[in-house]
């Protein structure tokens, strides 16, 4: 589980940091000049180092989860950019917002403490047999 929360950070970390190349990215129109921008931008090759090592991470963590288990944890992302892009961006959650990310929060934590999934206790029971 250790792994599925640090891919979740890695991704959100990600995210705010392609939120602040997009914030740096000047008035250019064209495909080349804004790749030529993006390439030399620290942020956005920090964003992209990012998910290459929560890519990594993410399927180290699926040789030892089930991926319906895993996935889930990708929703806590979801609740961590929006929590990051109020520290860091100056946005504005209302209190209904707040109420959603707390039922995300709890169902990842419901899901992530489950011991076993109904597939892996037909697995277990079809090795026994």
């Amino acid at each position: 589980m250790f792994k599925l929360v640090v891919f979740s950070l890695i991704v959100a970390g990600g995210q705010l940091a392609f939120k602040r190349v997009a914030q740096r990215l000047g008035d250019l129109s064209g495909v080349g000049p804004i790749f030529r921008q993006l390439a030399f931008d620290p942020w956005f090759i920090g964003a992209l180092a990012l998910y290459g090592i929560g890519t990594l991470l993410w399927v180290l963590a699926l040789r030892e989860t089930p991926l319906s288990r895993a996935y889930v944890f990708v929703a806590l992302a979801f609740a961590l950019v929006p929590l990051g892009a109020t520290v860091f961006f100056n946005e504005t959650l209302g209190p209904r917002y707040y109420l959603g990310l707390l039922l995300v929060i709890a169902g990842v934590t419901v899901i992530g403490s489950a011991s076993t999934s109904p597939a892996n206790n037909a697995e277990a029971a079809h090795a026994a047999l």
